[in-house]
């Protein structure tokens, strides 16, 4: 397993992002530390989360996933061996979606607080703020950047052509700018990626990583039919995916995984690694077993015959 250079930053991660938005939400504490150790002990540094994470559970109010991230650190002392990425800009219960400089400057004390460090290694725009000017966000971000609180900068969820005008601005302007992008990405939902974005963080090399890398866990080969969307909180929301490209799509992954003693999500993680232009897709999981998976994904060298097939199977146009 070789680290990567992520975009034109000083980063070297390994191929595979931890999701942690899990973390307080279908999993505890306890939990969450028994993951991200055996996460740190296969070799992976990279988690990536959010301050809204996990706003949506009832009792929850946003940051308890920093929370549980900062305090394993702590009792672990792995800071120094680990990449934070976090986020700023989503819905939370309390606080309306913004990029604005007054709302960062508060929102980066607090999710430092959180995740108990002094710096942050990749601080993202979690949603676009079309109301606030972009020099304004990014002339925070630079603020930020110069006082040590964060080290780049990276955006989530922009259309394309508001990216590049983000993009462009801080060239323009010598601001800090984005060095990565977050958008959605996997077999099952690969159209808006390749069309809009993949031609931009190509042209300006930015580090991807990317969400929703096993389509919500479609792309595990869990869910075959109705029977099985009772087995995960996620489950009822794979009756989307049961269509014909959906089953061609597992039917793929079937054949390729048995080629090289894999489950399907190992390959179809396997194939974003491929992708040129991803960096580090983004996966969760919320056992030991299933973080084999990962692993595993990390190892695998898929050939063009096997690309292809993938291809083919999950081909948009």
């Amino acid at each position: 397993m070789e680290k990567r250079k992520l975009g034109q930053t000083d980063l070297q991660v390994y191929p595979i992002t931890f999701g942690g938005n899990v973390f307080g939400w279908t999993i505890d504490q306890q939990q969450s530390f028994k993951i991200l150790d055996g996460f740190l002990e296969a070799g992976f540094n990279f988690i990536d989360t959010a301050d809204s994470y996990s706003h949506w559970i009832a009792e929850n109010k946003g940051g308890e996933s920093e929370t549980i991230i900062g305090n394993w650190m702590q009792d672990r002392g792995v800071r120094d061996q680990v990449i934070i990425s976090t986020k700023v800009g989503s819905v939370v219960k309390t606080d309306r979606k913004s990029l604005a400089p007054q709302y960062i400057t508060q929102c980066v004390e607090d999710s430092l607080r959180r995740l108990k460090t002094d710096y942050i290694d990749l601080y993202q725009s979690h949603f676009d703020d079309l109301s606030t000017p972009i020099t304004d966000t990014l002339e925070t971000y630079d603020k930020l950047i110069k006082a040590g609180k964060v080290r780049w900068i990276g955006a989530s969820n922009f259309s394309g052509e508001r990216l590049l005008e983000s993009l462009e601005l801080a060239e323009k302007n010598g601001l800090a700018k984005y060095r990565t992008f977050q958008p959605e990405y996997n077999l099952y939902k690969r159209e808006q990626y390749e069309k809009e974005y993949e031609p931009i963080v190509l042209d300006h090399q930015l580090g991807v990583l990317n969400y929703y890398a096993l389509a919500s866990g479609f792309l595990t080969g869990k869910y075959r039919s109705e029977a099985d969307l009772g087995k995960s909180k996620r489950g009822g929301g794979m009756k989307a995916f049961f269509n014909d490209r959906g089953f061609r799509i597992l039917k793929a992954l079937d054949e390729v995984a048995e080629q090289y003693n894999a489950n399907p999500a190992s390959i179809a993680l396997a194939w974003l690694i491929a992708r040129p232009s991803v960096t580090a897709p983004i996966a969760s999981v919320t056992s030991l077993d299933q973080l084999d998976d990962l692993i595993k994904a990390a190892s695998i060298k898929l050939n063009t015959e096997d690309i292809a097939i993938l291809d083919e199977a999950s081909n948009w146009k």
